[in-house]
């Protein structure tokens, strides 16, 4: 397994509860000093937060963590956004209008539309934008400020255009999400421009990586408090869905990323 993919793996571990060094070198047939050694890349990398014995979640332990660029995020995780597209991807009918929020998950799902008749995107993401109008998918930009770190739109004139429109189907993104609690953002523009999307949604689906399920890393947050569906790349059984699968307003799908 290459560097980067076991790294990747080790990450998603840990988040799902894998804490020690010995179970984590017992689950991938490792050495300790191999184990420790990509536990430290991780937490350089403000991933995770080292403890004694082990490692854990930043937000399990209070961090706010700073926001990763548009080209770290553009490049983690690939494989698991691809295969959550291909499962929100069969959430749209001919004949919806759907909202693509900011993000390269719902890029991901961008991608996947792309060709598509008979459907209408209404989306603040720019790198959405660049993928669906050459392909010929009726598109409309919601205004406002471009937010060069996500490459997507927000602000004042973004929550105007949106209370004028309805949708079918809304595909959100989130720095995190916590059962009982919602999304968390960056900064609180993009966590009340998420509110007005729900509120004009006929149907909301949050298309989240597991490193994100109960993640609390940033110190914004968007309620939920209707019915939704999760669509993640963590198995059914995994740990962090349990707080999700417990809830009644909670549909959980999950995505099986191609080998």
């Amino acid at each position: 397994m290459k560097v980067a993919k076991r790294r990747e793996a080790m990450l998603q571990a840990v988040l799902s509860g894998m804490n020690d060094v010995s179970a984590l070198c017992e689950h991938f047939g490792m050495s300790e000093a191999t184990v420790r050694r990509d536990l430290r890349a991780l937490a350089d990398e403000r991933r995770i937060v080292r403890t004694y014995g082990g490692a854990a979640s930043a937000a399990s332990v209070g961090m706010h963590e700073p926001e990763e660029s548009l080209d770290t995020r553009s490049e983690s995780f690939r494989e698991q956004k691809e295969a959550i597209a291909r499962v929100a991807v069969a959430h749209v009918q001919d004949g919806d209008t759907i909202f693509l929020d900011g993000g390269t998950t719902t890029a991901a799902l961008a991608r996947c539309l792309a060709g598509r008749d008979g459907i209408h995107v209404i989306t603040n993401n720019l790198l959405a934008v660049s993928l669906l109008a050459p392909a010929d998918v009726p598109v409309t930009l919601i205004g406002g400020d471009v937010r060069p770190s996500s490459m997507s739109t927000l602000g004042p004139l973004a929550q105007i255009a949106l209370s004028r429109l309805t949708v079918d189907k809304a595909f959100l993104g989130a720095d995190g999400v916590v059962a009982g609690r919602g999304l968390c953002e960056a900064t609180a523009e993009q966590a009340y421009l998420k509110e007005c999307i729900i509120r004009q949604a006929a149907s909301v689906f949050v298309l989240v990586t597991s490193n994100k399920l109960g993640r609390a890393s940033q110190q914004h947050w968007t309620p939920l408090e209707r019915d939704w569906t999760l669509v993640t790349d963590a198995p059914r059984d995994a740990p962090a869905l349990t707080d999700f699968t417990l809830r009644d307003e909670v549909t959980v799908e999950s995505a099986q990323v191609s080998l």
